[in-house]
């Protein structure tokens, strides 16, 4: 059962069966809304990036981007750059995989933000969400969707972080403006 979940909201990543989660994924989906134009409407493409920080005691320590696709540990994978969006409706344009159980210990929390590189704002992207899948079955833990649009490039979606002997996912939803993670550092540190 899927969790829409709301700014600011915390679940438990733990299956319901009582087990915690081992590999999940973070799934990123969006499309550019239409405009009017002299001609009608018509979309204009839009890339949207999405980006894994890993923290340990609030210091970056690595980062799994359209650059850099596989953390140094190798347990953040990303699926690789999606210059256009289109799905928008469900599936994933972009997605990063985690796999829990070999992320060190030392890493305490993973955020993941979304930027738009092209520099538009979400006032120009419609269907836009993220949302978390448990990876050993397919199945919709939780989905953040972005709603509203606004006059910003980039959103510091959610994290994932450890809490006693399992971890956490909590939802951020913050807007911010950068163009790539580097620009959004700012904007994470008060998450952490």
């Amino acid at each position: 059962m899927t969790v829409n979940m709301s700014k600011g909201q915390a679940i438990s990543l733990e299956k319901s069966d009582g087990g915690t989660l081992t590999a999940v994924r973070m799934g990123l989906g969006w499309k550019a809304a239409p405009r009017r134009g002299f001609f009608g409407k018509r979309s204009k493409e839009i890339d949207l990036d999405a980006s894994a920080v890993l923290f340990a005691d609030k210091q970056p320590v690595d980062v799994v981007f359209f650059r850099h696709l596989v953390s140094d540990d190798g347990s953040v994978k990303h699926t690789g750059d999606n210059l256009v969006g289109g799905a928008g409706q469900g599936g994933d344009d972009e997605a990063v995989m985690v796999d829990l159980q070999r992320v060190p210990e030392h890493i305490d929390q993973i955020v993941f933000t979304v930027n738009s590189f092209t520099g538009q704002t979400f006032a120009e992207v419609e269907n836009a969400f993220c949302r978390l899948v448990d990876e050993t079955n397919g199945q919709e833990l939780a989905r953040y969707t972005l709603t509203g649009g606004g006059d910003y490039t980039a959103q510091i979606m959610a994290k994932v972080h450890r809490q006693g002997g399992g971890w956490r996912m909590t939802a951020i939803g913050e807007p911010a403006d950068g163009r790539t993670f580097q620009d959004l550092m700012p904007s994470i540190a008060p998450h952490l």
